[in-house]
């Protein structure tokens, strides 16, 4: 039997991955008796942990690592469970000198995928990929999917939101971290108006402008634009209200999938090939197959590098949506 041991995760960044890594948490923390877990992330990600039961004690990457190293040596760690695998952890891996394993990134078969378009890689989720650091553990995946903890202060009561939006929604969140993993606002507008259905638009302030302009293209108070408005948390509590969600590839597609909402998940430079698709739920997936260009990128731009953006431009928008009651 196993005696009580601590261990210390490392994630860096960022939304998405940090989300995808909720099962390695929840799983070590129930199925290793004594466990004691703590989690290494940079400072502006501390929200998607903080709030986690399975968590003791959350590590924020400061500039100056130094101090912080020497008090991480002092934790007497037993484990170190790498789920970045980069330089940075290499060094912290060294420093710390305790039994680690890591995460393989297979950056290899992702450059084949993006540069030649030879598909090396497992049809293996990233997820289950995470949860092989545990096998040494005893450790196995309890096929219960992605957590996510909202804390009570950032709850949004259906109540609270416009008339036409409180008996029910759709969630899109249209931003991404990269242009080429967001359709054309135009192109925005015309999945919408496929929709037809009460619709809010989740995205941060650099989002508020595209969600204006399809607020203006819809009227009649059918969408509700509410990028900027509420804090990352407060998006979490729309989608958790929301009756089905709409995504790019992005960090609020996985926390969908953590609440077990159906998701349309919008893909355009990358593949859901690459592991990152919806976990544990219902999901049809958006794309354009078979261009000679695509997947460009395992991450994106901030523009096609090819200038016609046939990734995102040619996306059939032709399919039912069968979760949705008509509209009276």
């Amino acid at each position: 039997m196993n005696k009580p041991a601590k261990f210390l995760i490392l994630r860096f960044s960022s939304i998405g991955d940090i989300i995808l890594t909720t099962p390695v948490v929840r799983c070590l923390k129930k199925q290793y008796p004594g466990a004691e877990i703590h989690y290494f992330t940079k400072s502006k990600f501390e929200f998607l942990l903080r709030d986690n039961p399975y968590i003791d004690k959350i590590w924020l990457l400061e500039k100056n690592t130094k101090e912080l190293l020497a008090q991480l040596k002092a934790e007497n760690f037993d484990y170190l469970i790498d789920l970045h695998h980069n330089v940075r952890t290499l060094r912290i891996k060294f420093a710390l000198g305790v039994p680690a394993v890591s995460f393989k990134k297979l950056n290899v078969q992702k450059w084949l995928l993006t540069q030649f378009k030879i598909n090396y890689l497992p049809d293996v989720h990233i997820v289950d990929r995470n949860m092989d650091t545990l096998k040494g553990f005893g450790v196995v995946n309890d096929a219960e999917g992605l957590d996510y903890f909202i804390p009570y202060k950032d709850h949004v009561e259906t109540g609270w939101l416009p008339a036409a939006h409180q008996n029910g929604f759709v969630a899109y969140a249209i931003g991404g971290q990269h242009g080429t993993k967001k359709l054309p606002v135009e192109r925005m507008i015309e999945l919408c108006k496929k929709i037809n259905y009460p619709t809010i638009l989740l995205g941060g302030p650099e989002d508020f402008d595209n969600g204006e302009k399809i607020t203006a293209a819809l009227p009649g108070g059918l969408i509700f634009n509410s990028c900027g408005k509420y804090n990352f948390n407060q998006s979490a509590s729309l989608i958790r209200h929301a009756k089905i969600v709409f995504s790019h590839d992005t960090g609020l597609m996985h926390v969908a999938a953590a609440f077990r909402k159906k998701v349309y998940s919008i893909w355009g430079n990358t593949v859901p090939e690459f592991g990152m698709y919806p976990y544990k739920t219902t999901f049809e997936v958006l794309e354009r197959k078979g261009l000679s260009c695509r997947p460009c990128s395992k991450i994106g731009y901030k523009s096609c590098p090819q200038k016609h953006f046939k990734c995102m431009n040619e996306i059939s928008f032709s399919f039912p949506i069968k979760e949705l009651p008509p509209e009276k």
